[in-house]
């Protein structure tokens, strides 16, 4: 049985990508409607590529094992996309419900972390409350200001995602030292 560590790293590509992060949130906090509109187009776009494709793939699939999951997905993927392109009203309000349980659990999980990393306590705690907040900000306007709020939401998440990967950088996941002779598997 192999064992792996997790190690924290802070490299150059951190900083840069923090910092690209950073700017990509300044500009959507600036263009929020516009932000919001593009997301529910693009998210309609890749869910009806993705669903013709899939019920493309699902044709090899005639006869053999997974035929009918292939298919039943293409097809949901399909109309959700085909949804999403015709009422982007509605996509924009269930994609603010999504977002804001996403950034109340994302928020809530960096709360939990913080008291075991003590190191970057004040960081997780910071951008733990942010999304904590912006989740309940969601929950408790999804429908008075769903395209507003949904860019703000995606320009501060950003933004503090930026921050966070410049402070922080990133884990990575590594084989554990344990004594005794290693062996290569093919």
């Amino acid at each position: 049985m192999s064992e792996s560590l997790l190690e924290r790293s802070r490299t150059g590509w951190d900083i840069a990508l923090g910092a690209l992060l950073t700017l990509g949130g300044l500009i959507i906090l600036g263009h929020t409607v516009l932000a919001t509109a593009v997301s529910v187009l693009f998210l309609g776009c890749m869910l009806l590529l993705f669903g013709v494709v899939g019920l493309l793939g699902s044709l090899f699939k005639i006869g053999k094992g997974g035929f009918w999951a292939s298919a039943l997905t293409g097809g949901l993927l399909t109309v959700l996309g085909i949804v999403f392109l015709r009422n982007p009203g509605a996509a924009a309000v269930t994609l603010t419900l999504v977002a804001g349980s996403l950034f109340l659990v994302g928020g809530v999980t960096r709360l939990v972390a913080s008291a075991t990393q003590p190191e970057y306590r004040v960081v997780l705690i910071l951008s733990g409350v942010v999304s904590t907040v912006l989740g309940l900000m969601v929950l408790f306007n999804l429908f008075s200001a769903s395209f507003v709020l949904l860019g703000v939401l995606l320009g501060v998440e950003t933004l503090m995602d930026g921050i966070a990967m410049m402070l922080m950088g990133r884990v990575h996941v590594s084989p554990a030292s344990l004594p005794g002779p290693r062996v290569a598997h093919p």
